[in-house]
C-alpha cells in the first residue's frame, strides 16, 4: 500500500526526533506529503476556575481581563509551537519532501484522529511514552487511543529505552531498560 499523506504527531518529548526521522524515511520512500501536527490540550473552563465569582468589580471586568490575557498567552504558545513545527517542515523540504504544519487546540488523542480524517491521511506516525500498568490507566495513552480510533493505518514508533529504577522484593534497587 502506498502512503501518500502521512500525518506525523509529535510532541516536545525526547522521542519527537525519532518519530520525525521514521516519518521522513517513509515519506522519502513513498514520495509522500507530510502533515506535522502538535496538539495543545487547552481547556479554558479549567483555566478560569480559580476566578469564578470575581465577575465585575466596580465596573472593571476582571473575568474578561483575565480571559484576554489567557487568550494572548495561548496565541503566543500556538505561534511558538507552529514555529517549532516549521523547523521540522524545513528539514523535510530540504530532503525534497512537501510538509505542512498544524497546531491543534484539542486533546491529543482526539485531535490526531480528527485531523487525520479531515486531511485524508493514509498513515499516522506517532511515538509512545512506554507507560504501562497503573500509570497508563491513570494517565491514558494517546498512542493506544489513536491505534483504536484512527481512520487509517498507524505506525507507533518505539523510542529509545530509558533506565527505570525498580525495587526487588528485598528492597534492593535494580535498574532495567523500559520499552
Amino acid at each position: 500500500m502506498a502512503y501518500k499523506k502521512i500525518l506525523v504527531a509529535i510532541d516536545r518529548s525526547s522521542q519527537a526526533e525519532a518519530v520525525f526521522e521514521q516519518a521522513l524515511d517513509l515519506a522519502a520512500k513513498e514520495q509522500s506529503t507530510l502533515m506535522l501536527v502538535h496538539c495543545l490540550n487547552w481547556e479554558p473552563q479549567e483555566m478560569m476556575t480559580p476566578y469564578v465569582g470575581l465577575g465585575t468589580i466596580a465596573d472593571v471586568d476582571v473575568y474578561g481581563s483575565i480571559r484576554k490575557v489567557q487568550q494572548e498567552n495561548l496565541q503566543k504558545h500556538v505561534e511558538e509551537n507552529k514555529e517549532w513545527l516549521r523547523s521540522y517542515a524545513q528539514q523535510a523540504n530540504d530532503h525534497g519532501i512537501a510538509a505542512e504544519v498544524s497546531c491543534e487546540l484539542a486533546d491529543p488523542s482526539v485531535g490526531i484522529c480528527d485531523l487525520a480524517q479531515k486531511w485524508g491521511a493514509d498513515l499516522i506516525v506517532l511515538g509512545r511514552r512506554g507507560l504501562g500498568g497503573l500509570k497508563e490507566i491513570v494517565l491514558g495513552s494517546v498512542s493506544n487511543y489513536v491505534v483504536h480510533h484512527a481512520p487509517c493505518s498507524v505506525l507507533v514508533v518505539q523510542g529509545v529505552a530509558t533506565p527505570s529504577l525498580e525495587l526487588t522484593t528485598t528492597g534492593t534497587p535494580v535498574t532495567r531498560d523500559t520499552k
